[in-house]
C-alpha cells in the first residue's frame, strides 16, 4: 500500500465551509460507530441508522463503520483496551486537563485536538466508480482536482498542489496511471482521506501498487530464510542452496525499534525491509518466509510483563509485509512456508547438528521448505522414544518439575506470579501424559483417518512426532523448554547416547 499525501485549496470560503461541516458529520459518525460496534451492533444494522442520524450517503456512512473496524481490529493485535479510546489524541487530551495550560499554548493544543477528533472524511477505492466515487481525482484543463462529494448530487471542487522534488516520486506514476485510466477506461481504486491540519486542508491518497513482472531472481538458485523473533529481538537469517545444504547465517538486530512512536518503527522497518532485498539481490537468491499468522501478546496479568511489552510493540506482519512488497517491486521471487513446527524442527535436528542457535536453526528450515524438502524425523530420536528406560528417566524428570513448580507456587504470594507457574503445571501434566501414552503398544494409523487425529499410541503422523519428541527431550534433557544452549542433544542425535548426556544433565541439576 502506497500512501501519498497532497495540499487542497478552495475558490471561496463558502466550500471551504461545507467541507468543514461535511467532515464534522463524518467524523461523529465514526466515532458513533465505533462505540456501537463495541456494544455488538453489526455493519448491517448500522448502516441504514446512521445515514438517517448524520444525513450522509450510505457509502460515506459505510467509510466510517469500516474505518471504526479498522480501530478496534488494530487496538486488539496491539494489545491495548478500545474501550479506553480517545479520539483526537491522549496525549493532547492529557495536556488539555492541565490547569497550568493556558492563554495561546492552550488555544493552540485545543485546535489541534478538535482538528484530529472532529476535521476528517475517509472515502474507499472503488474500481467500478473510476477509482473512488465520493472523493474522486479528476483533471480539469490545466489543473488536477478533488471533487467531493457534500450530498443531494452536491459537489464541491478542491484544487490539489503537489510539488514533486525527485524524479523517483511516487506522485509522478500515480498521476500516470490516473491518465492512462482516463485513455483505458481501465481504472484502478484508490482511497481518500481528507484531514485538516494547523487550518490547512490536507488529502492522503492511499492505493496498491499493481506489480505484474514476472521474477527473475528465483529459488533456482537458492533461497534466503527469515525468522523473525520476539526474544531476543532480531531476524535470523540463512542462506541455503539448492541442495538444501546450508550456505551461510546472519543476523539483523531490532532492539533498535524498542520504545520508538509508530512512526519511528515503520520507517526503521522499511530500513531492515531494504537491507533483506538488498541481501537477496548480492546473493541472487529467492526470500523464503513463514506465512503471515496472527500472533499472541498476552494477556494483562500473566506474569509475563516484559515480554508482553515487547510482543506489543513487534511488528512481526508489518515487516514481512514490507520485505514482500519491496522483494516484488525489485522482481525477487518470495515464497511462503507454513510455520508449524519449523522452530521445532531447527531446534532439534539442525541447532546440534551445525552449532547453531535455534532461531537461526528456524529459518534454516524455513529455507529447505520452501525448496520442497520435506523433514524426516532422525532415527536415533525415533528410538529414543520406543526406549522405556528412557521413558522412565523422562517421567521421573518431569515428576521432579512439576513437584518443584507446585512448591514455589505454595511459597508465592504474589497472585500475578502465581498464574505462570499454574500455567506451566499445566503444561507438564500435558507432557507426562504424552510421554505414559508411549506406553501403549503402537497402533497404525487407518487410511479412512484422513485428519490424523491422535490414535493410542505413537503419533505416527510426522508433524505429531516432532512435538512427541520435544516433549521427550526439553525438561528431561535441557532442563527447560528449548533453551539457547542445544548442544546436549548432537550426541543423542548423532550415536543416539542419551545415558551420558543425562547423566551430566542430572549432575547439573543437583549442583543447582
Amino acid at each position: 500500500m502506497i500512501t501519498l499525501h497532497c495540499k487542497l485549496t478552495f475558490e471561496n470560503d463558502k466550500d471551504r465551509q461545507t467541507l468543514e461541516d461535511l467532515m464534522r458529520k463524518f467524523s461523529s459518525c465514526y466515532r458513533y460507530a465505533f462505540n456501537r460496534l463495541l456494544e455488538g451492533h453489526t455493519r448491517k444494522d448500522l448502516k441504514k441508522h446512521l445515514q438517517k442520524l448524520f444525513n450522509l450517503n450510505s457509502r460515506y456512512c459505510d467509510d466510517a463503520i469500516f474505518k471504526a473496524q479498522s480501530l478496534i481490529n488494530l487496538c486488539k493485535e496491539t494489545g491495548q483496551n478500545p474501550q479506553k479510546v480517545i479520539f483526537g489524541g491522549k496525549r493532547l487530551f492529557q495536556l488539555l486537563k492541565n490547569k497550568h495550560l493556558n492563554g495561546k499554548d492552550r488555544e493552540k493544543i485545543k485546535q489541534k485536538w478538535q482538528e484530529r477528533r472532529k476535521a476528517c472524511l475517509h472515502s474507499r477505492g472503488d474500481k467500478t466508480k473510476k477509482g473512488n466515487l465520493n472523493t474522486r481525482i479528476e483533471f480539469e484543463k490545466d489543473s488536477l482536482i478533488l471533487r467531493i462529494n457534500v450530498g443531494e448530487k452536491n459537489w464541491i471542487k478542491a484544487k490539489i498542489k503537489r510539488t514533486v522534488n525527485r524524479p523517483s516520486d511516487k506522485w509522478t506514476n500515480f498521476i500516470a496511471d490516473l491518465l492512462q485510466a482516463e485513455k483505458t477506461k481501465e481504472y484502478f481504486p484508490y482511497s481518500v482521506e481528507i484531514r485538516k491540519i494547523n487550518d490547512n486542508f490536507y488529502a492522503f491518497i492511499s492505493y496498491e501498487e499493481e506489480l505484474q513482472k514476472e521474477p527473475i531472481i528465483t529459488k533456482e538458485n537458492g533461497v534466503i530464510g527469515i525468522d523473525v523473533n520476539a526474544s531476543p529481538f532480531h531476524i535470523a537469517i540463512a542462506t541455503v542452496k539448492t541442495d538444501g545444504n546450508l550456505q551461510a547465517v546472519e543476523r539483523i538486530s531490532l532492539h533498535k525499534l524498542i520504545n520508538k512512536t509508530k512512526n519511528q518503527r515503520e520507517y526503521l522497518s522499511w530500513q531492515i525491509a531494504h537491507q533483506i532485498v538488498e541481501l537477496a539481490i548480492i546473493q541472487d537468491k529467492a526470500i523464503a518466509i513463514e506465512r503471515l499468522k496472527e500472533i499472541k501478546k498476552g494477556n494483562k496479568g500473566d506474569g509475563n510483563k516484559k515480554l508482553r511489552k515487547r510482543l506489543q510493540q513487534w511488528i512481526y506482519k508489518g515487516i514481512l509485509e514490507k520485505i514482500k512488497a519491496l522483494a516484488k517491486r525489485k522482481q525477487i521471487e518470495v515464497i511462503e512456508v507454513n510455520p508449524a513446527y519449523t522452530s521445532v524442527i531447527g531446534s532439534l535436528k539442525y541447532a546440534p547438528q551445525y552449532n547453531l542457535d535455534k532461531d537461526t536453526a528456524g529459518s534454516f528450515v524455513i529455507g529447505r521448505k520452501a525448496l520442497g524438502y520435506k523433514e524426516s524425523l532422525p532415527k536415533n530420536y525415533e528410538k529414543l522414544i520406543t526406549d522405556k528406560e528412557y521413558l522412565n528417566f523422562a517421567i521421573e524428570r518431569l515428576q521432579e518439575e512439576k513437584q518443584k513448580t507446585q512448591e514455589r507456587l505454595k511459597e508465592e504470594k504474589n497472585q500475578y506470579k502465581k498464574k505462570p507457574l499454574k500455567s506451566k503445571i499445566d503444561e507438564l501434566n500435558k507432557q507426562l501424559k504424552i510421554i505414559q501414552s508411549l506406553y501403549s503398544e503402537p497402533q497404525t494409523q487407518e487410511f479412512v483417518n484422513l485428519r490424523k487425529e491422535q490414535m493410542r499410541g505413537l503419533y505416527w503422523a510426522s508433524y505429531k512426532l516432532w512435538q512427541v519428541v520435544k516433549v521427550a527431550l526439553a525438561i528431561p534433557i535441557l532442563g527447560k523448554s528449548l533453551n539457547r544452549d542445544l548442544s546436549p542433544l548432537k550426541p543423542i542425535l548423532v550415536n543416539g547416547e542419551w545415558d551420558r548426556v543425562a547423566s551430566k544433565s542430572c549432575f547439573k541439576t543437583n549442583l543447582a
